[in-house]
């Protein structure tokens, strides 16, 4: 369901939540621009405790949801990856939290190549 959403708040709402709240305990980090849509590195963050699963979400790609991460108490809430990039959008790191809340950070990247087709 998430990979086939429209929206941000439409893949959010597929792993429970009915909104977002931005919040500074979430960190994303990329470049501001990405020389080759086809690998843009990226890396999403948390220190907080009670944290599902952290999603990173390019707001105008055609598949909106590049990435999920299952996370338990044993692991640090810290993954890095390559995403691929349509054209120039916000880039999501959401994190879900075991009490239903969605906390996210966001981060304009500009794409000079892009890669994901349309």
């Amino acid at each position: 369901v998430a990979f086939n959403s429209k929206s941000v708040q439409e893949a959010v709402k597929a792993y429970g939540p009915s909104g977002i709240i931005e919040s500074k305990e979430v960190v994303f980090t990329g470049p501001d621009v990405a020389e080759n849509g086809a690998v843009v590195p990226v890396t999403a963050s948390t220190n907080l405790k009670g944290v599902k699963q952290l999603l990173i979400l390019v707001e105008k790609n055609p598949t909106i949801l590049v990435a999920m991460f299952n996370v338990s108490d044993a692991i640090e809430a810290n993954f890095s990856t390559r995403i691929k990039m349509n054209e120039t959008s916000n880039v999501f790191a959401v994190a879900i939290m075991a009490d239903g809340k969605a906390l996210f950070a966001k981060k304009e990247v500009k794409v000079t190549l892009g890669s994901c087709g349309g």
